[in-house]
């Protein structure tokens, strides 16, 4: 009896030491399963100057398409190709861009002093050429400028990774884009070719932008100009070049001279309607009287009653900042396809302008 009375004593010691011993097990193993569940990112599943299989389906169907459609010969793409490595920095990069930034973060990287200073520099520099694009094209100065600076620090900054490597790295290993990346290397060696260009000289961004515009291949193809007549379209080198091409591409996505790109609407959104535009990001379109009507607010009108985006930027204690996004918004938008970006090109815009 002293025995079993014994054990019954040291049962309720006995679960609870279960109970421990349990819950411990199910934080290891539910720990263990989060561990498992880890993201893997692309640069996880390579080596730096993995050599790229040229024999692979990949491949061998882009030189097909680069014969048939664009008239290569096997023998020059294999000796073009012949020991591209893949740049696993590219890939790193590629995930964990600027872009992801919260607002408040994201601006002050492009938006300083020192970059308002120059810009305002750069503006009296070329005025004259910039009176000639405003004519022509339709864009204001102060936008050109900006994202002028923002792209490449007007020049200084164009990007130190080659460009052929850093296609091929994305086109070969990274999947989420690799038919984006497989367009911009067929546009690649096409500019390449049109303009007598080596593919293995030219550098540029990791995301395979190039020149002071920073232009995509697909991007130079489409809206570069030659505005200085030399018969050729240089974003290296020609200034005339570098700012009528940043002009046509927003000018060849309707921007509209002397009409707004945002407009303020508060740090709270009155209405599901438009709480579901802006989680629609850029495709969310609401009518601009449906958004003046909700928040309240007299809005400026939008050029042909076209409608608007919704737009949130994140502000550093946590509130939100919300402002309509007009169809000159949307069309920097088309360059970047980050609404903080645009967003900044536009404040950047705005200092840059002379009181």
């Amino acid at each position: 009896m002293i025995q079993q009375s014994f054990l019954f004593k040291k049962i309720p010691i006995l679960l609870h030491l279960c109970g421990v011993l349990f819950l411990i097990l199910a934080y290891s193993g539910s720990a263990t399963a989060g561990a498992s569940k880890k993201k893997v990112l692309a640069a996880d599943l390579v080596t730096d100057g993995q050599k790229i299989e040229l024999a692979s389906q990949r491949y061998t169907g882009l030189f097909k398409e680069l014969r048939q459609r664009h008239n290569f010969v096997q023998e020059d793409l294999l000796r073009l190709f012949y020991g591209v490595t893949i740049k696993k920095r590219v890939l790193e990069l590629m995930d964990r861009q600027y872009e992801a930034k919260p607002y408040f973060e994201y601006h002050p990287l492009f938006i300083t002093n020192k970059v308002i200073k120059e810009g305002k520099a750069k503006l009296k520099q070329h005025a004259a050429l910039l009176d000639r694009i405003e004519k022509e094209l339709g864009v204001e100065r102060e936008i050109i400028v900006a994202i002028w600076g923002i792209e490449s620090r007007f020049g200084r900054h164009k990007g130190a990774f080659s460009m052929f490597q850093t296609l091929n790295t994305m086109f070969e290993a990274y999947p989420r884009r690799r038919e984006f990346y497989r367009q911009q290397l067929i546009n690649y060696l096409l500019l390449c070719r049109d303009n007598d260009v080596d593919p293995h000289s030219v550098t540029g961004s990791y995301g395979g932008a190039f020149g002071q515009t920073q232009f995509i291949p697909s991007s130079f193809r489409e809206y570069a100009v030659d505005f200085d007549g030399d018969g050729k379209r240089d974003v290296w080198n020609s200034i005339p070049d570098i700012l009528a091409s940043i002009a046509n591409y927003l000018h060849r996505f309707h921007w509209t001279f002397a009409a707004p790109i945002y407009s303020e609407l508060g740090g709270n959104l009155n209405d599901q309607k438009l709480k579901k535009a802006y989680d629609k990001g850029r495709k969310g379109f609401v009518p601009l009287a449906d958004v003046k009507r909700i928040q309240q607010r007299e809005l400026p009108p939008s050029p042909e009653g076209k409608s608007v985006t919704i737009v949130g930027l994140e502000l550093k204690n946590g509130g939100m900042r919300y402002v309509a996004g007009y169809p000159n918004f949307q069309a920097i938008t088309k360059w970047n396809n980050s609404n903080r970006y645009a967003m900044a090109v536009t404040e950047l815009a705005e200092k840059l302008k002379v009181k």
